[in-house]
């Protein structure tokens, strides 16, 4: 079974072509989205009394709330900006709430999963987290540049206590200070971690694991709407998938980065979660038949 540990959060996202407000966010909640195409993940995470019941909803419908406490106040909220290429984002203010004071706490039937996500969180307390688990198959976390600027010497300890690391390119190259891909994939496995997995967005990713280097192509689109939550959509799906199989054979980690960029591409092309809640098992199915035809040769 499968666990995510991350936000659920209500985001405020400009984009060139319209301005959603208090929309349905975070990294466990796009993780745990798309992982439930695969399994239901159970989810550990912090929302305030002012958290929609619509979204709760959402969430009750894919994955096991055991792990989601609602506190006093109000709910982790993030607003952040577009450019007109939608490449580059600007975080125009991160209000923690919530979750400022959150302390986790893995309910009991959690402890034996043996598949465990953990999202951008403060890498200490994933680094502390993922030790309640009994017997860890498989283990992933994630990280992102206000980590890697405040607690540097964290970040590279949680990598020890996990199995493998996604990053996207920008933040590799800001924890590793090296440009070279390969460069920082060395660094981040000579760290402790046996899988890195460099998200380069709509360039797709690559997998490190040894002396393997597996490029996976990103699904070409030509409309791309909203991309926030297409790397934790990616990530879910990753571990989704590994869960499902229950396997962690390099051919299997090889499929699940494949289904990773799948779920990514659909993330992009609507606001929000607004098309992984639309879409069904046989749109995956297409899509990842679509994927086989593009990257054949």
């Amino acid at each position: 079974m499968l666990t995510i540990f991350g936000s659920t959060a209500l985001d405020t996202i400009r984009t060139p072509t319209k301005v959603l407000k208090d929309v349905l966010g975070g990294a466990a909640t796009f993780a745990g989205i798309s992982a439930s195409f695969f399994v239901k993940p159970r989810l550990i995470a912090v929302v305030g009394k002012d958290f929609p019941k619509k979204y709760h909803k959402i969430l009750a419908e894919r994955l096991d709330l055991k792990g989601l406490s609602i506190k006093d106040g109000k709910t982790f909220r993030y607003s952040g900006s577009y450019d007109n290429t939608l490449s580059l984002r600007t975080t125009l203010r991160t209000d923690l709430n919530v979750l400022k004071n959150f302390k986790p706490v893995v309910p009991e039937d959690y402890k034996k999963s043996k598949f465990v996500y953990l999202a951008n969180n403060d890498p200490d307390q994933n680094t502390s987290l993922i030790t309640e688990f009994d017997n860890v198959k498989f283990s992933m976390c994630d990280t992102i540049d206000f980590w890697i600027s405040t607690k540097r010497a964290s970040v590279v300890k949680m990598f020890k206590s996990v199995d493998a690391v996604v990053i996207n390119d920008e933040e590799a190259k800001l924890l590793t200070k090296e440009f070279n891909l390969i460069k920082c994939a060395k660094k981040i496995m000579g760290w402790g971690a046996k899988y890195v997995i460099i998200k380069k967005g709509e360039h797709g990713s690559l997998l490190f694991f040894e002396d393997v280097v597996f490029t996976s192509a990103a699904f070409s689109l030509e409309k791309i709407v909203d991309p926030t939550g297409a790397g934790d959509s990616f990530a879910g799906a990753m571990m989704g998938y590994l869960a499902s199989k229950n396997k962690t054979d390099l051919a299997t980690i090889k499929k699940s980065v494949v289904y990773g960029n799948v779920m990514g591409s659909f993330a992009v092309e609507g606001y929000g979660p607004e098309v992984l809640l639309r879409i069904k098992k046989s749109d995956i199915k297409k899509r990842i038949t679509q994927y086989e035809k593009m990257t054949r040769f």
